[in-house]
């Protein structure tokens, strides 16, 4: 690979360029949430019909990944990557002019595209450098691309109790502009080998379908980000209804998560080259589960201050971002060659159990619940995503001896 230089598309991208990539795909997640109980009173609906924009959002991401992956080995990141902001340009700004819920929804399926950001940077990576230099790396991104949704439910909050709900939207289509132009001028391909054709690609699935080795990682991948979905799917909910926050309020208590995630980005960064895939999946695992399993010692004793469950959200942020670097980094080493695949069909079974976990937590809360169905969701996924380490470490010592 050739050395890179900023703004310039002839070598690959600079790592800037690939935080900006994922940071417009996660903004778009969590942007609006604030917004979600007026959005649910202007058209006319219930509040888990329009949850729907986050949970069926999350199903069309998981769908998005499966076909972007495998086309870029076949044409190249970069190609994909534009065209991928143009669609989601458009589709922002048709989500801000929508005068019915039909075309909100349409729009917003659109906007999935912006999840290829999150399948071509990590494929970019791992054309770049190898496996525990790809995890440092990865939690180096994902660490900047952290403060992106660490302050956007707070800009949302506060642009929708200014301007509407609709400047949420008209927001996002800006920041894909923005991306746009700078991947347009710096992102250089970095896909050296592309594949000869999606029957060749086909051929070469089984191997990777088979391998336990890439199970084991992308059913931790799932279940780690799992916490956080579900917490997507209920946090809302429990700031506007049991808490009874304003917009602006539920928004600055939602950024407490990604500050840890942030927080954890920042350690894998330094720390994952050293200590290792397995040893970094396994405290990220057991810090979500024990941190949260206090919430419920605080539902118990009857704390009524928001803080009584928000503040122990940012454990769920900080286990992610020491978890899904590594689980990230080791699935792409499964299969180099089809690393871009690989992130894919990883991000796409993530993404599927993050809008079921988003979907049971929005739809078991009550306004006589509590925060209890929200907690319960949040400590059996991250039982299992420790489940899941446990397995992943004890095949991948089997295979390499």
């Amino acid at each position: 690979m050739p050395p890179v230089r900023y703004l310039d598309r002839t070598t690959p991208p600079h790592i800037t360029t690939l935080v900006l990539m994922t940071a417009v795909a996660s903004i778009c997640t969590n942007l609006f949430l604030p917004s979600l109980p007026g959005m649910a009173a202007e058209f006319g609906t219930s509040y888990a019909i329009m949850q729907f924009a986050v949970t069926g959002y999350l199903a069309l991401t998981g769908f998005v990944q499966l076909l972007s992956g495998p086309i870029s080995d076949r044409y190249g990141r970069r190609p994909v990557m534009i065209v991928a902001l143009m669609v989601f340009i458009l589709a922002g700004i048709g989500a801000a002019h929508a005068t019915s819920l039909t075309g909100f929804f349409l729009c917003r399926a659109f906007q999935a595209c912006s999840v290829v950001g999150f399948v071509i940077s990590r494929a970019a990576i791992r054309d770049m450098v190898g496996r525990e230099q790809a995890a440092s790396m990865i939690g180096y991104v994902t660490m900047g691309m952290a403060l992106a949704p660490m302050i956007a439910p707070t800009v949302g909050g506060a642009l929708g109790d200014a301007f509407g709900w609709r400047s949420n939207f008209h927001a996002l289509a800006l920041a894909g502009t923005i991306a746009l132009v700078i991947v347009w001028f710096d992102q250089g391909e970095t896909n050296r080998h592309l594949s000869g054709s999606f029957r060749a690609q086909a051929r070469a699935y089984p191997a990777l379908l088979r391998s336990r080795r890439f199970w084991g990682y992308a059913l931790t991948m799932m279940f780690a980000s799992g916490t956080f979905f579900a917490f997507l799917g209920g946090a809302p909910f429990v700031g506007s209804v049991v808490y009874g926050l304003s917009a602006t309020e539920v928004g600055m208590y939602l950024a407490i998560t990604p500050m840890g995630y942030a927080t954890g980005n920042g350690l894998s960064g330094r720390f994952a080259a050293r200590m290792g895939l397995y040893r970094m999946m396994t405290v990220g695992a057991l810090v979500t589960l024990c941190v949260m399993s206090l919430t419920l010692v605080t539902a118990a004793a009857g704390i009524a201050h928001p803080l009584g469950f928000f503040a122990f959200t940012f454990a769920i942020g900080l286990g992610n971002g020491i978890i899904l670097p590594s689980a990230n980094a080791g699935m792409l080493d499964v299969r180099p060659d089809l690393a871009g695949s690989a992130a894919g069909l990883g991000g796409a079974l993530m993404t599927f159990g993050g809008a079921a976990l988003s979907a049971l937590a929005s739809f078991t809360l009550s306004e006589t619940s509590g925060t209890y169905p929200l907690i319960y969701c949040i400590l059996g996924s991250s039982a299992l995503c420790l489940a899941c380490v446990l397995y992943t470490i004890r095949v991948e010592k089997r295979v390499r001896g």
